[in-house]
């Protein structure tokens, strides 16, 4: 079967999360925001970094739209295609909806604000996820048929809803864990994941509502208080899948992590806020501060885990003077380390960078094999 993905914003990710599910092989970029994927399912609430997920039509849309159940039809028309704009995407709706109509069926048209129907608009009219409820996709001379979109309603529900939250430490987006979970575990379906940096548990409410056991430590009390406060809350609305996790107080850099986890996700502390590029030194500083708490890190991990253990973790890179950001330099050791750094056949490490335009922290991710 092949779907058709939208990408989200920093596509480079999006491409590198598909490709740790479904592998390179089975992953075609067919334009700048949009892939084709080949296999049995995608579940677009699986993915963090995708917005939309439609099944590629075998079919004329015509004929497609003519074997709909019987009932109110609520349609709209998104047009991916390099010269489409709003006026020719709303004749296509209008296309299709008068040829419904002549066959007597009660059609709603959704309008979208240029050649495609915006996320949000897609997920609040239910297109692809409610009977009737139809995106047709169209992107060069192929059509597809939604399936779902991005669900930023739960997003919103497990990020700002939880009752410990803090941001000193940072907030990291609940679709950020999940990329960073998928990237780790490539899709296995069950096994231990650690979170050795939880904070205020992102990683590990994310990892346990896609069905992994979740072990996290922190190095900080009060944020395995947060954790556990956290967690309670999600089990009282997610009790017939979350996990019981298992939280430790624990120095990443010295603690034993026993069992030892089968994944590990994490975002590594980033350092001091900042409000504008920092000068010289204190990039050094940071930078230095920061290249000593992750190699330190791996380290003390390396002899606590089995080989091919997947680890996908968030590290800083800061905003330089230039406009581009400038990351750490442990790339280069990883291999004295112990690890082999994963490879993507559509993005490089410099490419993985997480960051709202002018944000001066961004987050840079990395994947690695244990060796």
């Amino acid at each position: 079967m092949q779907y058709l993905v939208v990408l989200g914003r920093e596509t480079k990710i999006s491409l590198a999360e598909l490709e740790a599910l479904f592998s390179s092989s089975k992953v075609k970029q067919v334009a700048p925001n949009l892939a084709v994927v080949t296999a049995k399912y995608v579940d677009i609430n699986r993915l963090g970094g995708s917005i939309k997920v439609a099944k590629i039509l075998d079919e004329s849309p015509t004929d497609y739209l003519g074997k709909l159940p019987e009932g109110k039809i609520t349609l709209g028309v998104s047009d991916y295609s390099t010269k489409a704009n709003q006026k020719s995407a709303w004749d296509l709706a209008l296309k299709y909806k008068n040829m419904l109509k002549r066959h007597g069926r009660n059609v709603r048209l959704i309008p979208g604000k240029s050649a495609i129907i915006s996320s949000a608009t897609a997920h609040h009219n239910q297109l692809g996820e409610k009977l009737n409820h139809i995106e047709l996709i169209k992107f060069g001379d192929q059509f597809a048929t939604s399936i779902g979109t991005q669900n930023i309603t739960a997003y919103a529900k497990r990020d700002q809803a939880r009752p410990a939250r803090d941001a000193f430490v940072g907030m990291l987006p609940p679709k950020l864990a999940q990329i960073l979970i998928n990237l780790a575990t490539e899709g296995a379906s069950e096994g231990r994941l650690l979170d050795p940096f939880c904070g205020t548990g992102v990683v590990l409410q994310e990892a346990s509502l896609m069905g992994y056991s979740i072990y996290g430590t922190d190095l900080s009390e009060k944020m395995i208080d947060y954790s556990e406060r956290n967690l309670s809350w999600l089990a009282g609305r997610y009790s017939d899948i979350m996990a019981k996790p298992q939280l430790e107080t624990g120095d990443a850099t010295s603690h034993q992590w026993k069992p030892a986890p089968d994944f590990i996700a994490s975002e590594i502390y980033l350092g001091h806020p900042m409000s504008q590029p920092p000068v010289e030194i204190k990039f050094r500083t940071e930078k230095e501060n920061s290249e000593a708490l992750l190699t330190a890190f791996l380290k003390n991990l390396a002899p606590q885990i089995k080989s091919g253990t997947g680890i996908a973790l968030a590290i800083p890179a800061w905003l330089r003077p230039n406009g581009k950001y400038s990351g750490l330099d442990i790339l280069d050791r990883l291999d004295n380390l112990g690890y082999n750094l994963t490879k993507y056949r559509y993005a490089t490490s410099d490419d993985l960078l997480y960051y709202r335009e002018g944000q001066i922290v961004a987050r840079q991710i990395i994947v690695l094999r244990k060796k």
